[in-house]
């Protein structure tokens, strides 16, 4: 096992059992994974047997009123090819459609369906759910800091 000092005054290790480093790049990774696991799960326990974590990767980028396919993939990171078998995927179970693009002949807006809107909402009460579950561990005080501390995190990492 080897031992560093961190900057912040942390002891740090690193054993050879487990490859990750320990630090807050990590920590959010797993923390994040635990959210999705639930929140996916959660999903299909509402009977949306269609919905996975890839798939909740491209509905979260998609805003209500829909986007332009070509700008999801830049949203997701994805390539365009990849975006459009996730889409294409999610078209034939009824969750999206297509649509087209009213200023761009070539392009298509991507949008929810009924069904899909109605998952949206689902998909709140289940992102409200996991939350509450994860909060019922700390106090209030505790839970409504570690929300402000994420918030600022993810707001502007680098101040």
């Amino acid at each position: 096992m080897t031992k560093e000092h961190d900057k912040v005054g942390n002891n740090r290790s690193q054993s050879q059992e487990d490859p990750h480093p320990d630090h807050i790049g990590w920590d959010l990774w797993r923390a994040r994974d635990r959210w999705k696991q639930r929140f996916v799960s959660g999903m299909q326990d509402r009977g949306h047997g269609w919905f996975t974590e890839a798939r909740a990767n491209i509905l979260g980028q998609l805003p209500r009123k829909g986007l332009k396919q070509s700008d999801l993939a830049a949203r997701t990171g994805l390539t365009k090819q990849a975006v459009q078998q996730f889409v294409d995927g999610l078209v034939d179970e009824g969750i999206l459609e297509r649509q087209h693009d009213p200023s761009d002949a070539r392009a298509r807006i991507v949008r929810l369906t009924a069904a899909g809107r109605s998952a949206m909402q689902d998909a709140d009460v289940v992102k409200e759910a996991v939350e509450r579950a994860f909060a019922r561990r700390y106090t209030a005080e505790e839970f409504t800091r570690f929300r402000d501390l994420l918030k600022r995190i993810a707001e502007d990492p680098d101040e």
